[in-house]
């Protein structure tokens, strides 16, 4: 946790001017995943909680995917930050 709240102040500080970028975007989408993920490991049958969880999910793998055609460079830079897997393309 003490990972998640150093990037939290970073990545604020950062885009405090720019909220509406994809990179923010897809950094507000992925600590939601991540305190949804947590709930729901004490809330099993949270079914729509889930479903939240799905659609974000969505959500955030579709800016991805944008991300990844556009900028190369900063798509890479954004999921080492934020520790998560590289999306499979089509």
């Amino acid at each position: 946790m003490v990972k998640d709240s150093v990037i939290s102040i970073i990545s604020q500080k950062e885009n405090e001017e720019n909220k509406g970028s994809v990179e923010f975007q897809v950094f507000s989408f992925t600590t939601k995943i991540r305190r949804l993920t947590s709930h729901l490991e004490l809330h099993k049958k949270d079914f729509s909680s889930q479903r939240g969880l799905r659609k974000i999910l969505g959500k955030r793998q579709r800016l991805l995917a944008y991300l990844s055609k556009r900028r190369r460079g900063r798509y890479k830079e954004l999921i080492d930050e934020l520790d998560i897997r590289e999306i499979k393309t089509r």
